[in-house]
């Protein structure tokens, strides 16, 4: 079948126009992927380098939010054994004196010969209340012989003396006790010094 638009053209003619017009989309076709090759050149390096930089910036604000989560479990961990060991310091504190008490009653009772039952109750009490203090954490410093250490004693006494090295604890005045690593009450003692 014949192109009905195509009568009277000349078919040299129809065959350079679609030459011309084949040449004219391939060159169109050749700049465009030029251009393409161009775009693509120029953006792999922009692009790489825009995401790279997202990623920094994305993994920085990551780091930084597990160094902040990291201390803050740190902190409340911290807080919660605080809280655990030193959290019956106050009641402690209180029951120190009624220790204290028992201590002087113990020894008013040593010269009395004909209460033997009063003694033995009373030294029930005395160890079944200092057991419940152990059991709660106190501890008694001990200090009699031992260096003077200002952490854990205070010197209220200075005896001179050339028989005993210096700094040595000659006598414990009032006990001192701490509970865990803290004190809550120094031993007051008297010290050696030179004479």
């Amino acid at each position: 079948m014949e192109n009905p638009f195509k009568k009277g053209v000349n078919k040299e003619e129809t065959k350079s126009e679609d030459t011309n017009i084949e040449e004219a989309e391939s060159e169109e076709k050749n700049e465009n992927e030029e251009t393409a090759e161009t775009v693509l050149e120029e953006n792999p390096e922009d692009k790489e380098s825009e995401l790279q930089e997202k990623y920094n910036q994305l993994h920085n604000q990551y780091i930084r939010l597990a160094a902040d989560f990291d201390n803050f479990r740190k902190r409340t961990e911290q807080e919660r054994e605080a809280l655990l060991k030193y959290g019956a310091e106050s009641t402690l504190k209180k029951m120190l004196d009624v220790l204290d008490n028992f201590d002087r009653g113990l020894k008013a009772i040593e010269t009395v010969e004909d209460c033997e039952k009063v003694k033995e109750c009373y030294n029930l009490a005395y160890k079944n209340f200092n057991d419940v203090l152990l059991k709660a954490g106190l501890e008694k410093i001990e200090a009699e012989g031992q260096v003077f250490d200002p952490n854990f004693h205070e010197a209220v006494m200075q005896t001179p003396s050339d028989e005993i090295e210096e700094n040595t604890i000659v006598a414990e005045l009032q006990k001192g006790y701490k509970l865990g690593d803290k004190v809550l009450r120094p031993t007051l003692v008297n010290v050696a010094v030179k004479a």
